[in-house]
């Protein structure tokens, strides 16, 4: 698969915690969580599983830090 965005990041999928319509799915990146919000009906069409194989892809124009 070729996507347009240069930030993908493989990982294990350590957490998928289904919501109403919406699921958090953490990927263990090289130790650093990634979370993404996607919907239920992607997860299930996806296949996802804890345990398995996944890359998040961020698309982003902005990357915001803070501080207090």
């Amino acid at each position: 698969m070729k996507v347009s965005a240069r930030n993908a990041f493989a990982g294990r999928i350590v957490d998928i915690k289904k919501g109403a319509t919406t699921a958090h799915v953490v990927l263990d990146v090289n130790g650093i969580k990634v979370t993404a919000s996607i919907t239920n009906e992607s997860v299930d069409d996806l296949g996802l599983k804890v345990g398995g194989a996944a890359t998040a892809i961020v698309k982003a124009s902005d990357v915001i830090i803070a501080v207090d």
